[in-house]
């Protein structure tokens, strides 16, 4: 076991539970579809991060932060991606306003999984996450790739774990979810958190 895996724990579990893009997304699955669609989303962004992972335990992600061109095309298609998930809340918060009834499951859970896949992986800065955190969490004496497997799979453990936490949360909440005007005002905001997101993806420099 590595030296630091606690410390890389508490670490790990303060960058999960930190809000971002992935919680602004499974949030509005989960407004549209309950408990059930928050965590197919939760489970592409876990999907997502081991995909990152896997990269930077065989030492390909470093190729990603070599490349301002490679990091800058995916940075921006990462925040577009976001602008349009945004901007598709937006517009069905208002198709759907008035409706006395919206389906319980707007988008497949299928559809939902692909969403958090592609959030994370159009988002390199959760690859140089993986850069330059795990080797800080490596003793001199452990072997390289055997511990960065292992902090990796922590890491991707934590997130599984904070993710099926996060849409029983919402499954919790089903009753007042349920209510079309609180599914509406969710919808906009979410909508509106993820376009700005997405927009400071774009307009970052690094």
């Amino acid at each position: 076991m590595p030296h630091h895996l606690v410390a890389f724990l508490l670490v790990v579990a303060v960058l999960t539970v930190t809000p971002g893009p992935d919680m602004a997304l499974v949030l509005r699955n989960g407004v549209r579809g309950g408990s059930r669609l928050a965590w197919w989303t939760g489970l592409g962004c876990c999907a997502g991060i081991t995909v990152h992972a896997t990269l930077a335990v065989l030492g390909l992600s470093a190729i990603l932060a070599a490349s301002a061109t490679a990091y800058t095309v995916l940075r921006i298609a990462g925040g577009v991606y976001l602008i349009y998930l945004g901007a598709m809340a937006l517009r069905g918060s208002f198709r759907d306003h008035g409706t006395p009834s919206m389906p319980h499951e707007a988008v497949s859970r299928g559809d939902a999984f692909r969403q958090g896949v592609l959030s994370n992986i159009l988002n390199p800065k959760i690859a140089l996450l993986f850069l330059t955190l795990l080797p800080q969490f490596i003793g001199e004496s452990e072997p390289r790739l055997t511990t960065s497997a292992v902090l990796a799979a922590t890491f991707l453990g934590v997130a599984v774990l904070w993710w099926r936490l996060f849409s029983l949360g919402v499954g919790a909440l089903g009753s007042l979810l349920s209510r079309r005007r609180v599914r509406v005002v969710f919808e906009r905001v979410t909508g509106v958190v993820l376009v700005a997101l997405g927009i400071r993806v774009v307009a970052s420099t690094g």
